[in-house]
């Protein structure tokens, strides 16, 4: 039977006859840890749990496979719980026909709400979905302009493949890129630029806020520091969004000395960081922690919109640490949370009135408007909505959305139903 709960314990082989069905039945059935599955109207499968062990994982995901046609799994996972490499070799084992893509995370939202230290995966069917999967190793030194020839090569066989050249209505792409690498920003422009205009929405890989090492994976490879890109073309009607719930304040820090590199400032206004910040928000410098950092974030205005610009932690030398990029002489304005569960209930039904009735949503929320939602006691009614709207993604280290990298924000695509018009094979 196969095994998988300790780090870099490989996946026992079983030969593929006619008892396959039966042994990937049985994985599932004889467990204490069962899989939990949703199935929309459309076929897509959404499969989770918070206590299922990799080869639980592994073996969930090839049974679908055996049911229908996929055109990809996208996988959100826990580092507590699954080892990254296992998964690949289990899913290389049990399912070696399926294109599938993924992270790690920090925590996920599934069709029962937010869950912590599990896993969710997304099913899409060849029925509605085309994809084209690229993998970026090293990004961080990559450099822009190799980022955005790989992306417009990967752009061009995709669209040609499609003979949608001229046409890219129905297409947007997924990036799930290293949370600590630093990179984001950049690497998220030169995808942008060799996107040539396809919608790209995004999440940063989380590792359960432990701030050491995150992980991507698809076919055959089990990595660090890298994007993997989907291009993806659905037959249904679909919409990319991003949503905040922050309002300034009158309270400005500006960036007094920085290290862009290591995403660190040591002084706002010419004061220790920390100190400036806690001022702003009436709080002490030694009580400022993850839930204060959630609760009011410093924004940044751009092109006549404010974006997040999260802080990751506080140091030793009371430096601040960032989620995203930071430079000598920015001007920051705090912000403080407000609506959330109203915000993103507006965001939505602005999406329903453009597409029409929902099935699903698919995306990246931000881990600090899980913590927000958590320090106000409202993550029963966030979860209640995501519940309500069928949401589920992955909670993120900061999320991508066309040529911008942001924090704090519920970012995705939203996929309606099948209409007349869709081009149903």
């Amino acid at each position: 039977m196969l095994y998988g709960l300790h780090q870099h314990t490989p996946f026992v082989t079983h030969s593929r006859d006619d008892s396959f069905t039966c042994f990937l039945s049985d994985v599932l059935a004889n467990n204490s840890h069962p899989v939990s599955r949703t199935c929309f109207s459309s076929g897509i499968v959404v499969l989770w749990s918070e206590t299922a062990d990799t080869a639980e994982l592994c073996a969930a995901i090839a049974q679908e496979a055996q049911k229908q046609e996929l055109a990809l799994a996208i996988i959100g996972y826990s580092l507590t719980r699954h080892d990254s490499q296992n998964l690949v070799e289990g899913l290389a084992e049990l399912a070696p026909g399926l294109l599938f893509t993924g992270c790690s995370t920090s925590g996920e939202v599934t069709p029962d709400g937010m869950q912590e230290n599990g896993f969710i995966a997304t099913l899409l069917p060849k029925r509605w979905f085309d994809v084209h999967v690229l993998l970026m190793r090293d990004v961080a030194h990559m450099g822009m302009e190799t980022i955005a020839r790989k992306t417009a090569d990967a752009r061009h066989h995709f669209l040609t493949k499609l003979q949608k050249t001229d046409d890219k209505s129905g297409i947007f792409s997924l990036n799930l890129i290293d949370g600590l690498s630093y990179s984001e920003e950049t690497v998220t422009l030169a995808i942008d630029r060799g996107l040539d205009g396809i919608p790209l929405i995004g999440g940063s890989a989380g590792d359960d806020l432990q701030f050491v090492k995150t992980w991507q994976i698809t076919n055959s490879q089990a990595c660090s520091g890298a994007a993997v890109l989907t291009l993806i073309h659905c037959k249904l009607p679909c919409q990319v969004y991003s949503n905040n719930n922050f309002v300034p304040t009158e309270h400005k820090l500006v960036v007094t000395e920085a290290d862009p590199d290591k995403r660190c400032v040591s002084e706002f206004n010419a004061e220790p960081a920390a100190v400036a910040y806690a001022s702003a928000i009436g709080m002490d410098p030694q009580d400022l922690d993850a839930g204060s950092f959630a609760s009011y974030s410093v924004i940044v205005r751009f092109g006549g919109q404010h974006y997040c610009r999260s802080i990751q932690q506080l140091n030793d030398d009371q430096s601040l640490t960032f989620f995203c990029a930071i430079d000598n002489g920015l001007v920051l304005t705090v912000a403080r949370s407000e609506g959330m569960v109203a915000s993103s209930r507006h965001a939505i039904e602005e999406i329903e009135q453009e597409i029409g009735e929902i099935q699903m949503l698919f995306g990246f929320d931000c881990i600090y408007r899980k913590l927000d939602a958590r320090h106000r006691q409202t993550t029963h009614r966030i979860s209640s909505l995501y519940r309500e709207k069928n949401f589920v993604g992955i909670n993120t280290y900061g999320e991508q959305f066309n040529s911008m990298h942001i924090n704090q924000t519920f970012t995705g695509v939203a996929i309606g139903l099948p209409t007349s018009n869709s081009d149903s094979p």
